[in-house]
């Protein structure tokens, strides 16, 4: 059976020729990729007459915008396989035939929506490519990075690694997203989405920091994603204010649909617990809770689960640290709640106290924190009694916080089973809180539990002081 297959764009054609028979086993390359296409969408069904199977035009500004999520979304595919930031950006500048392929499997697989003339979301688009690049992926292997750069030949397994390129392609990428909201529009004036923004409280300089983060932001359209997005934003409660520094943690919130993804993620999560008085909190803390996959999110509140959070304490460690999720459940949350383990920790307590520790990292944070203790006297058992009563503990520094503060403590007239009983005490400020309390202390001649010294009110402080004092003139009189 012969077969001429050509697969066009408005950026690109190329031409796949072979001769191959549906009993053979052994396809050549083209033939392969051919039928992976066909399974899972990315060739069109629009045939012609001539067997040409051709994609339907869509708008170059459209176009512009999914190559920017498309190449998002390969390069995050690319790091989760292995490969560093640098060599992922590398293979992205090479593949720019491998991103107009991507963007024509999305035109195919949602020619429906393309039809009516809806834009696909962040999320669309994301679910479409990546189980295409999983099947590549399990087919070619390693070689998934020459299959991109090559694209469409195929791609040669033995290979001298090349030198470095510069990084133009990029560059140049990331220059034209950036002169796109800078130009005048047909008016003479800033197109109307950078006009918004900036009756925002962004100025124009912010945005292009933005764009050149995330170039496809300069392509999202005002009245179809920028402005529903921030609307919506606003009627929740967040404030004005805090939509700037929102987006710019965030801008792919705006290529987010509000009914099929923002909308329902966030009921999944009021499911779980979340505080939906919270939610301008919530979101002001962690924009990108709102883009993450509800598979993403069930992983993470599993292992909760798993680790013997209830469902109600679940809710508020969402609510009150919503990046946990942004943490690899196997490359992060399990490893670091072993280490705490074999502390001794209470991981529901300690995930309830602060769930921000297990975002530490093992051998940066953790490690020295507890050697800190260890090479002072402290036994294990006490450094995992002081950070189950102060999950904190963890997240100070040694150099600016810890050291000093221990430094004073030798100082003080206190036996280390104080900060045993107390870890509390590296959580108060040195010089405004725990120098000042205990000069009072030491000059009245008395003696207070370092709980009473750092803990109590002003008010309540000055009281029970008081009381120590005339306790003790009382029995020396």
């Amino acid at each position: 059976m012969e077969s001429i297959c050509a697969i066009r764009s408005s950026d690109f054609s190329f031409l796949f020729t072979g001769t191959y028979s549906l009993s053979r086993t052994r396809l050549t390359f083209p033939e392969k990729l051919f039928f992976c296409q066909a399974k899972f969408g990315a060739v069109s069904t629009d045939s012609e007459l001539d067997g040409t199977f051709s994609l339907r035009v869509v708008s170059p500004t459209l176009i512009a915008a999914e190559k920017e999520e498309a190449k998002a979304v390969l390069t995050l595919f690319l790091k989760k396989q292995g490969l560093s930031k640098a060599v992922a950006a590398r293979t992205i500048n090479k593949s720019e035939l491998f991103i107009d392929h991507l963007v024509s499997r999305l035109h195919s697989v949602h020619k429906a929506r393309y039809l009516v003339g809806r834009e696909l979301t962040t999320l669309e688009i994301r679910d479409a490519l990546i189980p295409y690049l999983e099947t590549l992926h399990e087919e070619y292997g390693d070689i998934l990075v020459e299959l991109a750069e090559n694209f469409p030949n195929a791609p040669v397994k033995e290979k001298v690694a090349p030198v470095s390129p510069p990084h133009s392609t990029l560059d140049s990428k990331k220059l034209k997203a950036i002169s796109r909201v800078s130009e005048a529009g047909p008016t003479g004036d800033l197109r109307p989405q950078v006009l918004y923004l900036i009756d925002l409280g962004m100025d124009l300089e912010k945005i292009k920091v933005i764009t050149r983060k995330f170039p496809a932001f300069a392509y999202y359209s005002l009245e179809g994603k920028i402005k529903p997005v921030v609307e919506f934003l606003l009627d929740l409660g967040v404030p004005k204010s805090d939509i700037p520094t929102i987006l710019s943690k965030r801008p792919q919130l705006c290529g987010i649909s509000l009914s099929e993804n923002l909308i329902p993620t966030m009921k999944f999560l009021e499911d779980l617990g979340v505080d939906k008085k919270q939610w301008a909190k919530v979101i002001y803390r962690f924009p990108a809770l709102l883009t993450y996959s509800r598979q993403k999110l069930k992983t993470t509140v599993d292992f909760l689960y798993e680790m013997g959070v209830s469902a109600e304490s679940t809710g508020k460690i969402l609510t009150r640290c919503p990046n946990i999720i942004s943490y690899s459940v196997e490359d992060k949350l399990r490893p670091t709640t072993e280490y705490f383990r074999s502390l001794g920790v209470d991981i529901a307590v300690l995930l309830l106290r602060c769930p921000q520790s297990l975002g530490l990292s093992i051998e940066a944070n953790l490690k020295p924190v507890t050697n800190f203790f260890l090479e002072r006297g402290f036994s294990m058992e006490e450094v995992g009694t002081m950070i189950s009563r102060y999950g904190a503990l963890y997240t100070f520094s040694l150099t600016e916080n810890m050291i000093p503060k221990w430094e004073f403590f030798l100082t003080m007239d206190y036996p280390i089973s104080e900060l045993v009983k107390f870890p509390q005490y590296f959580g108060y400020s040195l010089e405004e809180r725990i120098k000042p309390r205990y000069a009072l202390v030491k000059e009245s001649g008395v003696k207070l539990l370092l709980n009473q010294v750092l803990s109590l009110s002003r008010r309540d402080f000055d009281k029970i002081l008081k009381k120590k004092v005339d306790k003790m003139l009382s029995n020396e009189g």
